[in-house]
């Protein structure tokens, strides 16, 4: 189950991308498919080896073409292991609600990404994150849970401060906000009740069989309850003076160190 349009946020294959915060792998492992350079990272270790397992698995059985590679690994989002404009792009996906700096992990992002890489964000939405905190303070109040629900102008205004330029948003996942409204209702923990039992059914059909009618019904929902808010943004290129004068001090200082 993807969050992230990937019809919207093209891959060219061979670019070196960043799955921040990859919990399961669900991206990576897409972007594994489409031929891309993949580092997973996560500072789960036990999430972190499965991820590893199912790299060598999707290998072993040839999912991925030729070239593709696939790495993951534990570390900290707030200081990523990675050397300046390492990456061509950088997925968060369900991360920065549950992280007290955001601003910390967007400078980081932006750090690791080169000029003019792409950048996709995805968070839980604000309507149907606040029916889940109204109904449940367990959904919420966990170790390691969601602290903040963003409005969709907060989380982009944050974004343009870390210097990305936003370029589209779309809403996904609709038919999976009433399931958080039920588990919530009932007990976050509690996935014996029968209205929970039953609509879990539906979702893992969706999933496996993609059926027309929860398709469409999907689409007409994501605008109206869609569960989770997603946001595509690039990093600009230094304009062509900036460039110049950056390049300028630079030749400066190594003439001056020369000197020296």
């Amino acid at each position: 189950m993807l969050t992230v349009d990937f019809s919207r946020f093209p891959l060219a294959q061979g670019d070196r991308v960043l799955d921040l915060g990859c919990g399961a792998g669900r991206h990576a492992f897409e972007c594994y498919r489409r031929g891309a350079q993949v580092v997973a990272l996560d500072q789960n270790a036990e999430e972190v080896r499965e991820v590893a397992k199912w790299f060598a698995a999707m290998k072993e059985a040839g999912e991925a073409p030729e070239g593709a590679t696939a790495t993951a690994m534990e570390g900290d989002a707030l200081a990523l292991p990675f050397p300046d404009e390492s990456f061509d792009v950088v997925i968060i996906s369900e991360v920065m609600e549950h992280i007290p700096d955001d601003k910390g992990v967007l400078a980081e992002m932006v750090r690791v990404l080169r000029p003019g890489g792409r950048i996709a964000v995805t968070v839980p939405r604000y309507g149907p994150e606040k029916v889940c905190w109204a109904l449940s303070d367990a959904y919420h109040e966990v170790e390691g849970g969601h602290i903040r629900i963003y409005k969709a102008d907060e989380l982009l205004g944050k974004m343009r401060e870390a210097g990305l330029k936003p370029y589209g948003t779309h809403h996904a996942h609709g038919l999976h906000s009433p399931y958080w409204w039920l588990k919530c209702a009932f007990g976050v923990d509690n996935d014996q009740a029968l209205p929970v039992k039953a609509y879990h059914k539906l979702l893992v059909w969706d999933i496996m069989k993609k059926p027309l009618a929860t398709r469409m019904a999907e689409q007409l929902l994501n605008p109206v309850i869609g569960k989770s808010f997603v946001a595509y943004a690039t990093k600009p290129h230094l304009p062509a003076q900036a460039a110049s004068d950056a390049a300028t001090a630079a030749t400066g200082a190594a003439a001056a160190g020369a000197a020296k």
